[in-house]
């Protein structure tokens, strides 16, 4: 996974932090929690806030 493949990021966030309100979560856990997803191998460094705007959005609309 890279950091475009936001939806399938947010599936994954949704699958291992069930109980995690996603509205709830600072973007320097996010971005440490998708680093931490099994299959993501992307650069670290291409996160920015526009991208974990987006994967926390998607993770939204996953978990509504």
């Amino acid at each position: 996974m890279k950091w475009t493949d936001v939806q399938a990021i947010a599936i994954e966030l949704a699958e291992s932090h069930p109980d995690t309100d996603p509205r709830s979560v600072r973007f320097t856990d996010l971005r440490r929690w998708v680093l931490e997803l099994p299959g993501f191998d992307d650069e670290p460094d291409r996160s920015g806030e526009k991208v974990l705007e987006a994967i926390q959005q998607a993770w939204i609309d996953e978990a509504d």
